[in-house]
């Protein structure tokens, strides 16, 4: 089986075998799966084309180590534990046998659908078992899915149905979230009509029964799936297939398709799975993200399920129909691993104590954090409240790019330090480096945070765009993979994640593009120019503040701000809203018309005691204009 570290001693250990000798060490961790060949070399890579394949040669297909290779030892096991949005409807249940059985019959309806091995099958689909299920069954024929998170806006699921040329839609109804019903299929309907020429069915799941449009590309994914057999060969797929391509807001206005292939990705997400979580035999495992985001493909669908886990979906919010919802889930469910955002743990902690005191939380092992840095304060409550100071905090600190956890404690092995993620995963090779590329040694500093080694589970490339993927993870330093983080080592050698160094908002654990967000405020026929940065946000932890440069006067503030606001969630979804919107005269740029952001950060956080060197500035006095009007209490 995949090594699961056991003391700190073992860590050790294990990190510096990891990193002398690698592609022996992750040879060592793949052995364990089920292999329908073995392959012929572990690694080849270069960074600068960049080129990085793993066990190459090998064939293998993942719902195989998912599924097949668990039916005799945990067969009964429950495999896929879900919560409903509402706490009066009954929860579900699916063993491993029946879940094999579930991906199984819809393998076989997308293959009588005309799907097969390497085409691209979009979901758009709420937090229900359906989606999980689906996505195994497109890896069980070899299809590659691409996940759309269900808040997306019509406009933004048609980029990336265009841009992966998707043969099909799989999506719901409705979508129950908190007290709303949100019309997914109408999303899809708008999307497909703003020509989609590729998409030849959509497969509807029936979630509310809500009354729908129907269409001729349409089907019911019921009148497809039940009558299907409950058996279907596992296709056989090379270790550098395509498993999935996961879309990703980048510093231009337009997504990334993140690739990941199907063996790489299986080892690393079921190895940093055990370890960082301590899974265990019987445990009850939670992670509250969507699927429609990378930590939903690693750590509720794949990781666990490699690991012969029992992992927990939920259809809700944290605060529906209460801010006790996580806290009664975890109860009833006598959840032990817990892996929610730091975003969440500050909604929560706002609402106050009452609602996390009254519930049993006893069976907690480990609490984790993800998406970005969490905050001391956040850190303490849920220190304290929920782990009851008998849980380690796992800060986990990784990318879409990235495909699994590089950076993290470990329950109960390593020590937890408050806003460090600290110890790298085995067979991580982190350094800092400065500007100019130059690695800075020793402990007590901080740099630009590179990987100077590949690992399993490592983005190859951005779909159809493979020099996108060179210049922005493998130009910036030579040999280097550059996260786009800045990060400071502490003097015991722990890291501590600083941000993002480009033009990326992370707004609740979510990368948001800032030109993704100037482009769809600068769609107002109102707007000359815009410029987006992010802010500390008490909840979000970055919110978006917008600066806008208005063609006219405008006469009413606040409709016209209602009216930037419903573009760019209409645009992006709702989660890209700007929280701030500042109308401006002018935005301070350079001589050679670059936007002076970190002038405008400064302004945002209220914080412009030191602005810097602006003499640079073609229009210095527009600094001062921007200071007057600006929506934070400035302070210096």
């Amino acid at each position: 089986m995949t090594h699961q570290i056991k003391t700190l001693q073992d860590y050790k250990e294990t990190y510096q075998k990891s990193i002398q000798n690698p592609e022996a060490f992750w040879a060592e961790q793949a052995e364990s799966f089920q292999w329908q060949k073995k392959w012929d070399k572990v690694l080849e890579w270069d960074f600068r084309n960049p080129n990085i394949n793993w066990f190459i040669g090998g064939k293998m297909n993942i719902t195989e180590n998912c599924l097949d290779r668990h039916l005799e030892t945990r067969g009964d096991q429950t495999a896929i534990l879900w919560e409903p949005n509402d706490p009066n409807q009954p929860h579900k249940t699916y063993s491993y046998k029946e879940l094999h059985a579930e991906v199984c019959r819809t393998a076989n309806a997308l293959k009588a659908n005309g799907i097969g091995k390497g085409d691209r099958v979009c979901f758009y689909m709420p937090m229900v078992p359906e989606l999980a299920i689906g996505v195994l069954a497109c890896a069980r024929i070899g299809a590659i899915h691409s996940v759309v998170f269900a808040g997306f806006s019509a406009s933004a699921l048609a980029d990336r149905i265009k841009d992966a040329t998707c043969k099909m839609v799989i999506c719901s109804d409705y979508n129950h979230r908190g007290a709303k019903n949100i019309p997914v299929k109408k999303v899809v309907d708008d999307a497909l009509s703003m020509d989609c020429p590729s998409i030849e069915t959509v497969l509807v799941h029936k979630n509310t029964g809500g009354d729908i449009a129907w269409n001729s590309l349409d089907k019911w994914w019921h009148e497809e799936v039940d009558h299907q057999s409950p058996d279907c060969p596992a296709e056989q797929m090379d270790s550098e297939d395509i498993l999935f391509i996961l879309y990703t807001s980048g510093s231009t206005g337009k997504p990334k398709g993140v690739v990941h292939t199907c063996g790489g990705y299986m080892v690393y997400t079921c190895f940093s799975f055990k370890n960082v979580f301590q899974y265990h035999d019987n445990d009850v495992y939670w992670c509250t993200a969507d699927i429609g985001w990378i930590t939903g493909h690693s750590y509720i669908v794949y990781g666990p399920l490699l690991a012969g886990a029992t992992t927990m979906m939920f259809e809700g919010v944290p605060t529906y129909p209460d801010a006790g919802r996580f806290w009664e889930v975890c109860d009833k469910h006598k959840v032990n691993q817990f892996y929610t955002a730091p975003t969440a743990i500050r909604a929560l902690m706002a609402k106050g104590d009452k609602y996390v005191d009254k519930y049993d939380l006893s069976t907690l092992k480990v609490i984790g954090s993800v998406g970005e840095p969490i905050n001391q304060e956040a850190w303490d409550w849920y220190n304290e409240k929920v782990g009851k100071g008998n849980s380690p905090i796992v800060d986990t600190w990784w990318q879409t790019e990235t495909g699994g956890i590089l950076i993290t404690p470990l329950p109960g092995i390593t020590d937890t330090k408050p806003c460090y993620a600290s110890y790298p995963m085995p067979g991580i090779q982190l350094e800092l480096v400065d500007t100019a590329g130059n690695i800075i040694e020793g402990n007590g500093v901080e740099g630009l945070l590179c990987i100077k080694y590949p690992w399993p589970s490592i983005l190859r490339t951005t779909y159809g765009d493979h020099e996108r993927c060179r210049q922005v993870y493998f130009s910036t330093f030579e040999d280097k993979y550059f996260t786009g983080d800045g990060a400071r080592r502490d003097e015991e050698g722990r890291y501590r994640i600083i941000g993002r160094v480009d033009d990326v908002i992370n707004v609740s654990g979510h990368r948001m593009g800032t030109a993704e967000v100037e482009n769809a405020i600068n769609e107002h026929p109102a707007v000359v120019e815009s410029a987006v940065v992010g802010y500390p946000h008490e909840i979000k932890g970055q919110g978006i503040y917008a600066y806008v440069i208005p063609q006219d006067t405008i006469k009413d503030e606040p409709a016209f701000e209602k009216e930037v606001r419903d573009l760019v969630a209409k645009v992006i979804g709702p989660i890209a809203k700007p929280d701030q919107i500042q109308i401006v005269p002018g935005l301070p740029k350079t001589r050679s018309g670059k936007i002076m952001r970190r002038i405008l950060r400064k302004v945002a956080s209220g914080d412009v005691s030191q602005l810097g060197d602006i003499s640079t500035l073609l229009n210095p006095e527009i600094v001062e204009a921007v200071k007057a009007g600006a929506k934070v209490k400035l302070v210096g």
